[in-house]
């Protein structure tokens, strides 16, 4: 359904998304995951037609997205990040207008759209205004608005960013519905490891506007390997440093204060983690295990977490203000 081949976008010098190729089959929900301003948006518009490839190009159920523009355009459906509704019409005015921007049929528009209502358990707020709805209620109806012309290939850019836990497990509900029902092609952005991890049969890993990494959830978490634990102490470069000399940890990270290590039968070596530690006066504070999660993944492959690559990306876009308005 989508083919990408080398596809860049450089923005003044700065390479957003670099040289990257993938294929997503026909039915398949397929997510690029990453921290903000690692290239997921930039690939997503591109494959929308939004913004124009520096180089490289890519195919949309088919279609150039360069120079077949205009049926790429009829054969997605999108949701931005940000909002697109008109707040002062009604849930069903919302609908009904871009129902004519497609030329639908009026019969066959009314029809759907009270499908669609009914899909995202709207239709009893149809004919209230959208300044009054929540952001969950919103969310649920940009993604029925964005499947009125029935789309075959459905993008979702951070779906259920600034939810509540209950109204992404709904939005969730929806996505896995509308892929088994109606067999669409999904791809979505989002930063959430338990978002990718639910819903994505396959996710691209990418940091920096590369992919890292691309694979099924299972068999990235895989390759991991074994438990993952844990640790916080107030000397975390002695621990580090004493944790490193045991032959039985597999693998091991010191990230924002924290120790990670990966090794089998966690529960069995926990005791021998506390005696090293005792032995050379070092107090452990926390310890935790857990399986291998996308975010394990993630750290694996990078040496950061996500949550400090977010972190550092907010710095540097406030340092480029600061720049930009002539500050220090």
């Amino acid at each position: 359904m989508i083919e990408v081949e080398n596809l860049t976008k450089r923005f003044d010098g700065h390479v957003a998304v670099d040289n990257i190729s993938f294929t997503i089959e026909r039915g398949e929900i397929f997510g690029l995951l990453g921290p903000n301003g690692a290239g997921k948006t930039t690939t997503i518009s591109m494959l929308a037609t939004l913004l124009r490839p520096t180089s490289g190009t890519a195919r949309v159920n088919g279609f150039d997205i360069t120079t077949r523009a205009g049926e790429v355009r009829k054969s997605i459906g999108i949701v931005f990040q940000d909002q697109s509704l008109d707040e002062e019409l009604t849930a069903y005015e919302n609908m009904d207008f871009h129902g004519r921007l497609y030329r639908i049929p009026r019969n066959v528009r009314q029809q759907r759209i009270s499908d669609l209502l009914s899909l995202v358990e709207l239709a009893d707020r149809k004919n209230s205004l959208v300044k009054t709805f929540s952001g969950g209620m919103r969310r649920r109806l940009e993604i029925a608005r964005a499947l009125l012309h029935e789309p075959k290939v459905f993008f979702l850019d951070e779906p259920t960013l600034g939810l509540d836990p209950q109204t992404r497990n709904h939005i969730w509900a929806y996505i896995e519905r509308l892929n088994k029902e109606k067999g669409i092609t999904i791809i979505l952005t989002t930063h959430y490891m338990d978002e990718a991890d639910r819903l994505c049969d396959r996710v691209a890993i990418i940091d920096r506007g590369s992919i890292i990494a691309l694979d099924t959830p299972d068999k990235l978490k895989d390759e991991v390997g074994g438990d993952v634990v844990t640790l916080e102490s107030r000397d975390t470069e002695g621990l580090y440093t004493q944790l490193r000399k045991a032959a039985w940890i597999e693998h091991i990270e010191q990230h924002d204060g924290v120790i990670t290590l990966t090794l089998h039968n966690a529960e069995r070596h926990i005791a021998e983690i506390v005696q090293l530690s005792t032995t050379n006066g070092i107090d452990i504070e926390s310890i935790s295990i857990h399986k291998p999660t996308l975010e394990d993944v993630f750290l694996r492959l990078t040496g950061r977490t996500i949550r400090v690559e977010e972190a550092d990306i907010r710095d540097r876009m406030r340092m480029m203000h600061r720049l930009h308005r002539g500050g220090g």
